[in-house]
């Protein structure tokens, strides 16, 4: 009798070799030492040196800001950790009290930074520019300093912000806490070999190459998300509507002006970014127009859009991978592009760092997430054997590459934001697709790569473009009161088709998809979706220069990714590339790339 071979890679994580169990006594004590900590300094806070001051008070605020970094690193790695546990046991409700419990501390983190920028706010600008060369710390952290004396004027005055953050743990963070816990918590009836079966949302695949599959798995998770429509349509209104009034407390131009702020980026980047899409997208209707005929469809529908395509099952291009041999291709296709890249991702692989395993009760989505005092990520997924998985795979270890560059700098110049943290990662999924193609001698399975990397194309400039259109409305309405989930279909409805220029067949839009999108219900991240966007035109530039750049690439690369730590966004790029991102060249240049995959897969199809 055959045994079954021993897996290469665990596809269970490793947490406790980062903290104690939360279950075991040394992790409320680690809690409890934290919130200590976080009180006197908060304490101290209150209290900074005024700027300009004595010599000694540089001094003090370099001590203050190295307490400060250890207990936010202190933060990150509590933070994550948690997250961890709950992401993949979404019902246990110890996880979900220190989720709570920890949340609940965010205030004194808040009245820190508050303090902090009000402080830096306060000095003039001669001032402020010679404090920070006062001391060997401030000038080390320099950048970190001026982003958030920028903070400042997003801030309302003292007070009235102590008091906003203390709400908002039982406010704006509760509501998508109580999202979290809805969907982690909800049960898709699907039928399986003839019986019925319960998943969570994050089992659902709409991937299968069986349509009556997909249509089915489309349709079951419409019904259950319906079920939940109206408590998340309080929650995405209480979310959106605490924002909006901090907004017109803060005398902002509008909604989109704080998450530029955070992604450090202007609007001329935004609206060149969109404008070049809108301009150009049409160019994916001859794509799926072709995708309906292999299908055997006139237009396709929302399931259809990511269905692998028939006839494509030559080898190497069957639509089911084992967790191994998606693992080994991630690794080799990272070292052919950089040897140090690829040694990162089999580390990652070997230390644990990824949880993979597909089983219920784990939450949705994937993510990355750091442990600064480890100087670690881990990675968490539910992989079920696709291409698609491999993809997601790829691209969050995208992400911790991107940490794992930046481990060695200041620790307040490794934040970056979220829509040059998408770059590194969907970069590294540019890789992966990239390399396959390039290797690939059928032509199904060189149908099947560019297939994939296509409907990410309709993903990131239609999908993407599609939330980005239902958000901006729906702000707009909430200006003048809550929205029925009726309504919110009505809004999504008309978005995707603006989006998607109308490709899809009648009846085969996708209405309520923002109950089922988390990516709405992030409470501390306004406008979570357009950096995607960002991240993928940006990185599928950044691969065509790649092309013509040779062995330096990798080098420049690195550097890229070390800036998005330290500069603005427009300024990172500029000064390690060279293009100007106010502009359409760059864009072009990215949607140039696009149009060539869809010209050799319509080639292909006609061979």
């Amino acid at each position: 009798m055959k045994t079954a071979a021993a897996s290469k890679y665990d596809q269970i994580w490793d947490l406790d070799s980062l903290l104690p169990h939360p279950s075991r006594p040394e992790f409320p004590t680690l809690v409890e030492s934290f919130r200590h900590g976080l009180e006197a300094l908060a304490e101290r806070s209150d209290h900074l040196p005024a700027i300009p001051g004595p010599a000694a008070s540089a001094a003090a605020w370099g001590d203050f800001l190295q307490e400060c970094e250890r207990l936010e690193m202190l933060a990150v790695d509590l933070s994550a950790f948690i997250g961890c546990h709950a992401a993949a046991d979404a019902g246990n409700k110890l996880f979900r009290q220190y989720e709570a419990s920890l949340s609940a501390l965010d205030p004194l983190r808040e009245r820190i930074m508050t303090n902090l920028e009000f402080a830096l706010r306060d000095a003039s600008e001669a001032d402020f520019q010679a404090f920070v060369q006062s001391h060997p710390v401030l000038r080390a952290n320099e950048f970190f300093l001026i982003q958030r004396r920028k903070n400042a004027r997003l801030r309302l005055p003292r007070g009235e912000e102590l008091l906003a953050a203390d709400l908002a743990v039982d406010g704006i963070h509760a509501w998508g806490r109580l999202y979290d816990r809805i969907s982690g918590e909800l049960r898709i009836q699907v039928m399986e070999k003839g019986e019925i079966v319960e998943k969570s949302a994050g089992q659902i695949r709409y991937d299968s190459p069986e349509r009556t599959v997909r249509q089915n798995n489309f349709y079951a998770a419409d019904k259950a998300w319906k079920t939940v429509a109206d408590h998340c349509a309080d929650a995405l209104n209480h979310i959106a509507g605490t924002r909006q009034t901090l907004y017109k407390r803060l005398g902002l131009t509008d909604h989109l002006e704080a998450p530029l702020h955070r992604n450090r980026m202007q609007r001329s980047t935004l609206d060149a970014m969109w404008g070049a899409i809108t301009r150009r997208k049409s160019m994916l209707l001859k794509y799926l127009s072709a995708k309906a005929r292999l299908l055997g469809v006139d237009q396709l529908s929302w399931y259809d859009t990511q269905a692998p395509l028939p006839g494509t099952e030559e080898p190497g291009a069957s639509a089911e991978i084992s967790y191994d041999a998606g693992a080994d291709l991630v690794c080799q296709t990272f070292s052919a592009f950089s040897p140090d890249f690829g040694e990162f991702a089999a580390m990652s692989l070997k230390q644990r760092w990824i949880e993979a395993e597909n089983r219920s009760g784990k939450r949705q989505g994937a993510f990355c997430t750091g442990f600064a005092t480890k100087k670690q990520s881990r990675v968490f997924m539910t992989f079920t054997n696709s291409h698609d998985n491999v993809s997601t795979l790829a691209h969050e270890l995208g992400h911790a590459y991107h940490s794992w560059v930046l481990r060695d700098q200041p620790f307040f110049l490794q934040d970056y934001p979220m829509n040059l943290a998408e770059t590194a990662s969907t970069f590294a999924e540019a890789v992966l697709a990239e390399q396959r193609l390039a290797e690939s001698k059928s032509r199904g399975e060189k149908l099947a790569i560019l297939d994939h990397m296509l409907a990410d194309a309709v993903a990131y400039l239609m999908n993407i473009h599609a939330r980005f259109l239902f958000e901006n409305r729906f702000h707009d309405e909430r200006r003048d009161g809550e929205l029925s989930a009726a309504r919110l279909s009505e809004i999504m409805l008309a978005a995707q088709k603006e989006a998607y220029l109308d490709a899809l067949v009648a009846d085969g839009w996708y209405p309520d998809f923002w109950v089922s999108k988390l990516h709405f219900y992030i409470s501390g991240l306004p406008f979570y979706n357009f950096p995607y966007t960002f991240g993928y035109l940006l990185s599928t530039g950044l691969y065509a220069l790649s092309e013509g750049a040779g062995t330096e690439f990798p080098d420049q690369y690195r550097r890229l990714l070390v800036a998005t730590g330290c500069q603005e966004t427009e300024a990172a790029v500029k000064s390690t590339t060279g293009y100007d991102l106010s502009g359409p060249a760059f864009w072009n240049k990215s949607l140039d790339v696009i149009e060539r995959r869809i010209e050799q897969f319509l080639a292909l199809i006609e061979a």
